[in-house]
């Protein structure tokens, strides 16, 4: 059903945010690593949070820190901290 929650979505979720992750941290414009640094901090603990949660089966929980962290990301690229233009992996303009 597409209105659940399982597994392989939180695993496609987790591939897709992690990918994102080591993408950004390769591409900080130059003059922004302070709020790069915040914003891979913040989605560095929202991804370790969403492990935690998938750890006890919790898989709602789990796609929710997901997306929260996925959230940062794009916040970033659109505030032009991070100079990315994969649109798969990420809201670019």
């Amino acid at each position: 059903m597409e209105n659940e929650i399982t597994i392989e979505k939180v695993e496609k979720y987790f591939n897709l945010t992690e990918s994102a992750l080591g993408v950004v941290k390769k591409n900080i414009i130059s003059g922004r690593e302070t709020d790069a640094k915040e914003i891979i901090e913040m989605v560095s603990n929202y991804v370790s949070d969403a492990h935690h949660f998938f750890d006890k089966e919790d898989f709602v929980n789990a796609f929710a820190a997901l997306n929260y962290a996925h959230g940062w990301l794009d916040s970033g690229v659109r505030l032009h901290v991070f100079d990315v233009d994969d649109d798969r992996l990420f809201t670019v303009c």
